[in-house]
């Protein structure tokens, strides 16, 4: 049985400063925290994080890249071994919402409250990894003739991100209903990725 190495006091650190950021950060915001704040709660010396990162915005980015991750993990990633086209997507919504709950800081840039960073939320690099992991299943399912042939799994993919995100922060700052919206986001991604049926003409009489 083979064990994993611990991580090295420089990870550590590193994975140290980055929890205490997203939680001062998630509660605080980016204008109202210090490096220095952040340092001092994850029982280090005010300078500690400059070897980990370059500036304050260097941290945060980091920061949020790390928690959108968590929510990723807690929230998406099992839902994509369902059978199924589409058999994860009812429970899509529903269940990146409960991930928020324990993930301050991407809740807090999907609510708005970080306007400079919201639109920088589609190139980081959590979201550009789940991308591909759903551009795989799409193109596994067009082989297995679940999803039609005639898309590109790329763009498909990169369209899926795109409308999630947009729902999420949707729910987020408009409290509405996340079944209402994931039923209306299946209706339309299941059209879009079902393989078209040619009717079937009709016998003549004789």
């Amino acid at each position: 049985m083979t064990t994993e190495p611990s991580p090295g006091k420089g990870e550590r650190t590193r994975q140290a400063l980055l929890a205490a950021a997203v939680a001062r950060f998630g509660r605080d915001g980016y204008r109202s925290t210090s490096v220095a704040t952040i340092a001092r709660v994850a029982h280090l010396s005010s300078t500690a994080a400059y070897p980990y990162f370059a500036s304050k915005e260097a941290l945060f980015v980091a920061a949020v890249d790390h928690d959108t991750a968590g929510v990723i993990d807690d929230g998406l990633m099992d839902l994509l071994n369902r059978d199924g086209a589409i058999a994860w997507l009812p429970s899509l919504l529903p269940s990146l919402m409960a991930a928020l709950e324990r993930h301050p800081l991407a809740r807090r840039v999907l609510a708005g409250l970080e306007p400079d960073f919201t639109v920088r939320l589609l190139r980081i690099p959590s979201l550009a990894s789940l991308r591909g992991v759903v551009a795989e299943r799409i193109v596994s399912q067009q082989a297995s003739g679940v999803v039609r042939a005639d898309v590109d799994p790329g763009e498909m993919a990169d369209g899926l991100m795109t409308i999630v995100l947009s729902l999420l922060m949707t729910l987020v700052q408009t409290r509405s209903d996340p079944e209402v919206l994931a039923g209306r986001a299946v209706a339309v991604l299941h059209a879009a990725l079902s393989p078209v049926v040619e009717p079937t003409s009709a016998r003549p009489r004789r």
